[in-house]
């Protein structure tokens, strides 16, 4: 196992967060793209809809990307997000979880956040990463390592 890179970031609502935060609790800290974009509204309207079962497993659930926090704060609004979106300006902490780097989208070469997600225990310990994640069920996937970590 290996140890989460500690970040200190503000959300949508100007809140600070950081790793310091999550301890004793389960953290999944996923990374996405871009605000208001399919897949990244997608995959947060899906942790939205599933932050009840994740709490109540004991896990506190956290979004980021490059986006600034009004960015987040319309994104959160529109669809009403009830988790904290992180904004990593300048993706320093994306680069420190290695969710940052050459993305291919339809042939078009570019840099950026990649979507991950790391499940992180109440020690601060990386107990499951994803990369290259697929929107579709992903949530589920995370659920699933969450209750096996409780086993």
């Amino acid at each position: 196992m290996e140890k989460a890179p500690a970040f200190n970031l503000h959300d949508q609502n100007g809140k600070q967060h950081s790793l310091e935060d999550f301890k004793g609790k389960y953290l999944v800290l996923y990374f996405y793209p871009k605000d208001d974009t399919p897949g990244c509204t997608k995959e947060a309207c899906d942790f939205r809809d599933q932050i009840g079962s994740l709490r109540e497993l004991g896990a506190e659930v956290l979004g980021v990307s490059a986006d600034d926090t009004s960015s987040h704060e319309k994104f959160a609004g529109k669809y009403g997000l009830n988790f904290p979106l992180l904004a990593d300006d300048g993706a320093v902490i994306a680069k420190a979880y290695g969710a940052y780097g050459q993305k291919n989208m339809y042939g078009k070469i570019s840099e950026g956040i990649m979507r991950k997600t790391f499940l992180i225990d109440p020690n601060g310990e990386i107990i499951k990463a994803w990369g290259k994640v697929s929107v579709e069920g992903h949530v589920e996937e995370v659920t699933t390592a969450l209750k096996a970590a409780l086993e």
